[in-house]
């Protein structure tokens, strides 16, 4: 790979200032997607869990618009300071949700060397956010009381929040921006990136 190959593959300012707008945006929405996982709560059997993909959705979409290293880690850590900043139900922890979360929509990308930006990578991207969000959740103490099944539905719940809001939801969401060609003022869209979409 040439330096020039490299150099584009990194991250430019305006990557930087567009990643962080999408994180502002899903911050505030981060901020008032609370009182949805309040609402699903009384219905039992942890169907909250189902609105926890929410949370994940601003590393994915973010790398599904940009498509750069660094770029759903950036996304996630902003979007939960943001989080935070306007109050969020889970304070400082907020950040280390963040980065976690961040951190296996990275590993899934980088898993595909960043070339890959299907609906399954995607899936695949916010099931990593899921699991490293649970290992967080088992720290703070908030699941280690639940019997085996309980904890198996916790789970899958979960992940399957995860696969539709942050893996489908974001997919299709980023495709319907792409076709009205506002993504070509971020990156070039080539036809293999229309023929991806379709």
């Amino acid at each position: 790979m040439t330096q020039k190959e490299t150099a584009a593959k990194g991250l430019k300012l305006t990557d930087i200032l567009v990643t962080i707008v999408i994180a502002a945006v899903f911050g505030v929405i981060y901020r008032v997607w609370g009182p949805m996982y309040d609402i699903l709560k009384p219905f039992g059997l942890h169907a909250e869990q189902l609105s926890y993909g929410m949370w994940f959705m601003a590393a994915t979409f973010a790398f599904l618009v940009i498509r750069k290293p660094g770029v759903a880690l950036l996304a996630e850590v902003a979007a939960a300071t943001i989080e935070a900043l306007f109050g969020g139900s889970w304070g400082v922890s907020t950040l280390v949700y963040g980065l976690l979360q961040g951190l296996g929509a990275e590993l899934i990308f980088a898993l595909f060397l960043y070339r890959r930006a299907n609906v399954g990578v995607t899936i695949l991207a916010s099931f990593a956010s899921s699991v490293l969000s649970l290992l967080v959740d088992n720290y703070y103490g908030y699941i280690d009381q639940l019997t085996f099944w309980n904890y198996c539905l916790f789970i899958g719940l979960r992940l399957l929040g995860s696969a539709l809001i942050a893996g489908v939801f974001a997919y299709y969401l980023a495709g319907a921006l792409a076709r009205t060609g506002v993504l070509s003022l971020v990156r070039p869209v080539s036809k293999k990136d229309y023929d991806a979409l379709g």
